[in-house]
């Protein structure tokens, strides 16, 4: 990262862990495809295998159930699959958390009238009453719920809704993107039937993610077809510079697993401490009476422009995110703090700080100090832009 600059956008993506850099670099000098029965082939085989079960380790499955994808968007497209199943029926909808990520909201390969949205609590967790009327309303289902939401850091009672799930002979697919290497999990513990996850939230390369199945399920049908790789389940040649990286990184994040989730929360603590003083009448730490990621605040004000609050902490050398999200260069609202009941003025005010291995006291005393400056000049009343004021 650039000297005098402080990162704390780790939800979004997260720096090259060294390992995984090295990783890579000696993966650049195995010639062979994996596919091949020489010995250069089969060197590159050797190494895939040995990733594979690292991956694999990080969440405690079998490492023939590990699909290597290009990243964490084509991995929850394969598991939105009509057609699972666990027991005898396949799964003839899906339902989904109204605060999925975008390529779990898009709903995958299910026609749209065949796709549900469950509720939320004010705090962002699932309205279990809710999943529970709507798997007594239809046919089996595929249930797609995220552990970990990338917006407000709210964690959601998986376990429950596993059992719940199965209780209705559906199937469970729980996106852990945001999740892997801040909370320890692992899919059995879960219940989970696929698991998706994505190499750059800890530290590997981005473009790398996989989906991770249980034993017990049957499909799903591939996205690519061609060749037989990746045991039939995802066609072409594997990345294999890209998934040495995941590997390396997967290996290093979760032995620190503990320590890092530790020190971390303490560092938010720090944060939101100082935010609550600095905007005592007005400000709102989002999911705040949920269990959170312990690196995530998502923190709005009223009148708030987070997307000129952006700037703002940009050109005091601090990254940080909005709560909205991007389209076509237009800015919308933030769908997660909709769905959570918040309106419009609320949801386009939110700013997601996110903390990750490297953070430090001063990177939230940089944050803070800014925020400060910045926290008067940003309401709907002072129509100045915070450019004109630098």
């Amino acid at each position: 990262m650039t000297a005098n600059r402080v990162y704390l956008d780790w939800n979004a993506t997260t720096p090259l862990r060294p390992e995984a850099k090295a990783a890579m670099a000696a993966a650049l000098d195995v010639v062979g495809n994996p596919s091949s029965v020489h010995a250069e082939g089969r060197a590159a085989r050797g190494l895939l295998e040995q990733v594979r079960a690292q991956v694999a380790a990080a969440v405690g499955a079998a490492p023939r159930d590990v699909v290597f994808t290009s990243g964490g968007t084509e991995a929850n497209a394969l598991a939105l699959t009509p057609g699972l199943r666990i027991g005898s029926e396949p799964v003839e909808q899906l339902l989904v958390s109204a605060v999925e990520h975008a390529s779990v909201l898009s709903g995958g390969r299910f026609p749209t009238d065949r796709v549900s949205q469950i509720q939320v609590t004010a705090d962002g967790v699932l309205d279990l009453d809710h999943l529970r009327a709507l798997l007594a309303d239809g046919g089996p289902a595929l249930v797609s719920v995220m552990l970990a939401n990338n917006e407000t850091g709210a964690l959601q009672p998986i376990r429950e809704v596993a059992e719940m799930v199965h209780e209705a002979d559906g199937v469970l697919h729980v996106d852990a993107i945001q999740a892997l290497g801040k909370i320890p999990f692992g899919i059995k513990e879960l219940g989970a039937d696929l698991v998706s996850l994505s190499a750059h939230k800890i530290g590997g390369p981005k473009g790398v993610g996989a989906l991770v199945l249980s034993p017990r399920l049957s499909g799903p049908e591939p996205l690519l077809r061609g060749g037989g790789q990746e045991l039939g389940r995802r066609a072409g040649t594997e990345n294999l510079i890209g998934i040495a990286g995941f590997g390396a990184a997967a290996a290093v994040a979760i032995p620190v697993l503990a320590g890092d989730m530790a020190r971390i929360e303490g560092l938010r603590t720090r944060l939101e401490a100082g935010l609550r003083h600095i905007s005592p009448d007005d400000g709102v730490i989002v999911s705040a009476g949920a269990p959170r990621l312990p690196n995530t605040t998502l923190f709005a004000v009223p009148g708030l422009r987070a997307e000129t609050a952006v700037i703002g902490f940009d050109l005091a050398g601090i990254a940080v995110s909005s709560g909205s999200a991007c389209s076509s260069g237009k800015v919308q609202p933030s769908h997660v703090l909709e769905a959570m009941g918040f309106g419009p003025e609320l949801a386009r005010s939110a700013i997601r700080i996110s903390l990750g291995w490297s953070s430090s006291e001063s990177d939230i005393d940089r944050c803070l100090q800014a925020w400060r400056k910045l926290a008067g000049n940003l309401t709907k009343r002072d129509h100045e832009t915070v450019l004109e004021r630098f």
